[in-house]
């Protein structure tokens, strides 16, 4: 079984193995879907709300910050780096078309985790140069989470990318994302990418406790 590219620790700069992706209808589903997975075992939250108003974006961090607190969980914002600094967020995950990284870390400052999505080698390429803490690159296959979708990666896309930043010796975490499901959690770990983010598969699960538990066995090896 391949060893995944090793753990990245920056200070107080942990990155999980698996990321939830929050999800839900309004307000109340996402804090909700993410109360459920924190209970279950899960101590990393993106809170992703797309076209939301910015008031509606703060008003469910602030909740959300105080439920991660409360299991001692780490909270990223998506896109918003104006949220991370209002609740105090652990960091921000941009996506291509969001602030550039460098200009996140410029306005987060070094002790912010900050987190970039990436379709390609150079797109993660520059993403490391500018000071990235992990990358979610992808998607595995196609998903409905996302409308404007990057080209598949599939496995071997997978195993190409991680051999050409093991050659540049770059150990930044990349995480799997796009359209994972819990069968294609062994593979993607003896590829040797660093874990993996969910979030249908965690919403709509009964054994959310038992997918959690799956992914730290198998990536604490």
């Amino acid at each position: 079984m391949k060893k995944a590219i090793s753990q990245q620790v920056l200070e107080n700069k942990e990155i999980a193995h698996l990321h939830y992706i929050s999800q839900g209808i309004d307000q109340k589903a996402h804090l909700e879907n993410i109360e459920r997975v924190l209970q279950a075992g899960c101590s990393w939250v993106q809170l992703r709300m797309k076209d939301t108003r910015y008031e509606d974006l703060l008003a469910t961090a602030h909740q959300a910050k105080i439920l991660c607190n409360s299991y001692h969980a780490t909270l990223i914002i998506n896109d918003n780096v104006s949220v991370v600094q209002e609740v105090d967020a652990s960091g921000v995950h941009l996506g291509q078309e969001d602030m550039s990284t460098a200009q996140a870390r410029e306005i987060l400052g070094s002790n912010k985790i900050i987190g970039g999505t990436a379709n390609t080698f150079e797109q993660g390429l520059n993403h490391i140069k500018n000071g990235v803490d992990y990358l979610g690159m992808g998607p595995l296959r196609f998903t409905l989470t996302k409308k404007k979708l990057s080209p598949i990666l599939g496995f071997e896309g997978y195993t190409d990318l991680i051999q050409k930043f093991s050659k540049l010796k770059m150990n930044t975490p990349i995480i799997a994302i796009g359209g994972v499901t819990e069968a294609d959690f062994q593979p993607l770990q003896e590829t040797g990418l660093y874990g993996v983010a969910v979030s249908g598969l965690l919403t709509q699960s009964l054994e959310q406790k038992k997918i959690i538990e799956k992914v730290n066995t198998l990536w604490s090896n």
